[in-house]
């Protein structure tokens, strides 16, 4: 086992390589550049500006091989992931402040798909082809269908059409109010834990009823076990790996989730800061969330393939 993942550790490290050259290059083919928004915020200002200067003190008047070089030894020997272009602060600094509100929404969003998901589709294969089972399964279907944004933008407006109410928009600290937090944040990580729970949902009862035909299933009917013992013991613990594979692969899903979600409802994480940055052209911020995001993505997927052994004594790393 600690061999495995120090080979799989080793193997992160040119992945990352690889995505720090996407990240920073491929954000400067954008229309546009940071230098053109300041220079017509300074003309709305009636205030004149320097490119050249402006250039030089931003470190954008030399090619980009050589600001890549410069990025990437900030990383390596000092440990930061350059400062905003606007704002003054590090990216890191910026990074830490919206964390805390991604990670509340996505792991509210994730534990409510899960409580979705995996009841109904265990209930849904037991119940195979009973009324409740084509019931979870057109929910499912429905639910993979609907763009989750779309189903925000419906919460937003016809809320406030039909009875004068609309989701709360300023976003209150957990430290501050844990109650008027939970409120802020619910509506957001219903819809985006909804739509994650859709696959999850179809999923499980596949894989359910693939378990459920096991001969060890009908060998520990057979012995006189209890139905329950047999659903619960033999035959969840066992479906619930491809299961698991899909909530880790899920996270990516989920981080693009929160961005559409935070720039909705106002949310000010990892999701609006992306947005923001981009808008600006803030090639610091964006290349350093895009790094961040991706390292956690990859770190997740290392922990997900750690759970196999546990969920299934067959499988062992060497």
């Amino acid at each position: 086992m600690t061999t495995y993942v120090i080979r799989r550790l080793l193997l992160i490290i040119p992945t990352l390589l690889i995505l720090t050259i996407l990240v920073f290059f491929l954000v400067r083919f954008l229309p546009g550049n940071v230098i053109d928004l300041l220079e017509a915020d300074m003309e709305y200002r009636d205030m004149e500006i320097d490119r050249e200067a402006l250039m030089r003190l931003l470190g954008l008047d030399v090619p980009f091989y050589v600001q890549y070089a410069r990025w990437m030894e900030g990383i390596f020997l000092h440990g930061t992931l350059g400062k905003s272009l606007f704002a003054g602060h590090t990216v890191e600094e910026k990074i830490l402040a919206g964390l805390p509100v991604t990670i509340q929404l996505g792991a509210m969003a994730l534990v409510l798909g899960q409580l979705i998901a995996l009841p109904v589709g265990i209930y849904s294969a037991i119940r195979q082809d009973t009324p409740a089972d084509y019931v979870g399964r057109t929910v499912a279907v429905i639910g993979m269908a609907t763009p989750n944004f779309w189903l925000a933008l419906l919460v937003m407006i016809y809320p406030g059409i039909w009875w004068g109410w609309s989701p709360p928009m300023e976003y209150i600290s957990l430290s501050e109010d844990p109650v008027a937090n939970f409120g802020t944040l619910i509506i957001p990580a219903v819809i985006l834990g909804t739509a994650m729970s859709a696959g999850t949902m179809r999923l499980t009862r596949t894989m359910m009823l693939e378990v459920l035909r096991q001969d060890y299933i009908r060998t520990a009917r057979s012995k006189g076990l209890r139905e329950r013992v047999v659903i619960l013991r033999h035959t969840v613990k066992n479906a619930l790996i491809p299961v698991v594979t899909l909530a880790g692969a899920q996270l990516p899903i989920l981080v693009g989730g929160s961005v559409i979600m935070e720039n909705i409802f106002n949310l000010p994480g990892l999701g609006r800061l992306f947005v923001d940055a981009l808008g600006q052209r803030d090639y610091p911020m964006v290349s350093g969330i895009n790094l961040f995001l991706a390292s956690i993505v990859l770190l997740n997927n290392l922990f997900i393939d750690l759970l196999y052994p546990y969920l299934d004594p067959r499988v062992r790393y060497s």
